[in-house]
Parts: C-alpha cells; sequence; structure tokens
C-alpha cells in the first residue's frame, strides 16, 4: 500500500487539490454548494466510466478526478447543469481531440474555457486565491511534490521563470515599485496552474528541451492577454491556445510518451526500465 501510494503523483495531486479546495471554503470562504461540487464530480467520473467501457478498457477514477477537482477549484456558476457539463466536456475532450495517442488539450482547461466562452453564467475566477506570501510558500511546497512525482518542474519553473521576467520587465518599463510584481507573482491561480494544470505529463511536449519551450510560450501569450487585453484569466486562455502545437513540438524533440507508473516496483518487475529523463519505473498504457 505504501508504494502503491508512493509512486504515482496523481495521489499527491488528488490530495493536494482535495486540500486547496476545503482551505478554499473554510480559510477563504468561497461560496462552493456541496451539490456542484458533487455534479462536477459525478458527471467527469461517468463520463470517463462510460467513454472507457465503450473503448474496452479498465476505469480508472484517479484522472477524471483530478479533472473534477481542478474545475472545482476555479470554475465559479450558478448553475449545477454548467457544473455537471464542465466534468462531462473536460473528460470528451480526453477522447475525442487526439493526436498519435495523446489528448491534446488538459482536460480541466478544456472544460473551464470552452464553458466560460459559451455561457455568461459560467466564469473563471482566478482572483479568489489573493496574493498572500504564505499561500504562495503552501503551493510552491505541495505544488513541488506533486510535479516533482510527474518528473514536470522543468516546465513548471520555466513557466514561472518566464512570467516573472515579463511581469518584472513591464514594471521597470512602467516605473512601477518592484513591489507590484512579487505581488503578481504571489498570486494563488498563479501557481496552481503552474503545479497542477501546466504541468500534466498528458498534455505537455514529451521531451524537456520541448518544454522548455513550450512554457515561455505560454507565459507570454498568457502575459499578453492578462495586460493587453485586460483579462484576469490570460494565464489560463494562453495554455489552450497553445496546447495544439504540442504535437509539433514533439515531432522536432522526440521522446517516449509519458504513461503514469504501475504500483508495483521495479525490483519485483524485471521487465521494467527506468528511462533517464523521467525517471519512472514500470508503466501502464496511456490513457
Amino acid at each position: 500500500m505504501r508504494d502503491w501510494l508512493s509512486t504515482d503523483p496523481r495521489h499527491y495531486q488528488i490530495a493536494v487539490l482535495s486540500t486547496l479546495i476545503l482551505l478554499g471554503v473554510f480559510h477563504f470562504g468561497f461560496e462552493l454548494p456541496w451539490w456542484h461540487v458533487v455534479g462536477c464530480v459525478g458527471s467527469t467520473l461517468t463520463t470517463q466510466a462510460l467513454a472507457d467501457k465503450v473503448l474496452g478498457r479498465p476505469f480508472d477514477l484517479r484522472s477524471p478526478l483530478i479533472s473534477a477537482l481542478s474545475l472545482t477549484i476555479l470554475l465559479r456558476t450558478g448553475s449545477v447543469t454548467l457544473s455537471i457539463a464542465a466534468g462531462v466536456l473536460a473528460i470528451s475532450s480526453k477522447y475525442i481531440l487526439r493526436w498519435n495517442g495523446k489528448h491534446i488539450f488538459n482536460p480541466a482547461n478544456f472544460g473551464l474555457v470552452v464553458l466560460s466562452t459559451l455561457f455568461s453564467a459560467a466564469w473563471i475566477s482566478p482572483g479568489q486565491w489573493g496574493q498572500a506570501p504564505f499561500f504562495a510558500l503552501l503551493l510552491l511546497s505541495l505544488g513541488g511534490v506533486v510535479t516533482g512525482k510527474a518528473k514536470r518542474w522543468d516546465v513548471s519553473l520555466a513557466l514561472l521563470g518566464s512570467y516573472a521576467v515579463l511581469v518584472f520587465a513591464r514594471a521597470l518599463w512602467l516605473g512601477d515599485p518592484m513591489t507590484i510584481p512579487v505581488h503578481q507573482m504571489q498570486s494563488g491561480a498563479l501557481l496552481i496552474f503552474a503545479f497542477f494544470m501546466i504541468s500534466d505529463p498528458k498534455t505537455t511536449p514529451d521531451a524537456r528541451g520541448g518544454r522548455l519551450i513550450y512554457a515561455p510560450i505560454v507565459a507570454i501569450i498568457g502575459f499578453t492577454i492578462q495586460f493587453g487585453f485586460y483579462n484576469s484569466a490570460g494565464i489560463i486562455l494562453g495554455l489552450i491556445l497553445t496546447a495544439p502545437f504540442v504535437p509539433l513540438i514533439d515531432r522536432v524533440f522526440k521522446n517516449h510518451q509519458y504513461v503514469w507508473p504501475r504500483h508495483k516496483s521495479s525490483e519485483t518487475n524485471p521487465a521494467s526500465n527506468i528511462n533517464k529523463e523521467t525517471n519512472h519505473a514500470s508503466f501502464i498504457p496511456a490513457e
């Protein structure tokens, strides 16, 4: 059981995202009706279960649960129907929008952007997390555990580093005090995005070189949308706009696709080989 819990990064991600939701409700005072949570979680799990049944694949609740928790954290709507629709859209994108055996969009990102674009009654709420230094430090610590387990520290740090360069350069250009970009880098939504969305190993470029190119592109587009078009969800929109370029990056920077590790250790499975870059020891078929 200990090996099973410690091997797969999704277990950490579920724990951290659940903690963030509880923190949001009980500490930050988010108005998050329980029936919206049940509707969103239920629709994501049901959609995945039905799709897996049609395709004859075993059902695994971990990935859709992560998508549901991510939607719960960032999506706001007064309609439980739209909460349910968000889960259906997110999971459906995994099975319909694919290239070379890999889904193109991060499911939660897709559900957030499409739903908030189509319906005025649904919106992305990145500002709810505020800019608290303590919360920023907490997210960096928790996010580091998750991205470290998934071997995606590189894309998270490249995103944050690129975004930091942009906001500090903007402050210098405008003559603003440095406290402003420091405040902006402490955004809870930015850190959630960096550690729990762009770091998704199933939708980022497979090779490290590709990820180090991809992250700054997302940062530049997100920065432009946020400060050029005054949209606070710019970084989230930047991810969905750049996701279709990942297959092209994968063609240039070739590497094996990431697959979730088994809970069996490499010591008991002689057929498993450790990949030097991803450093995960044994594999299951990709979702």
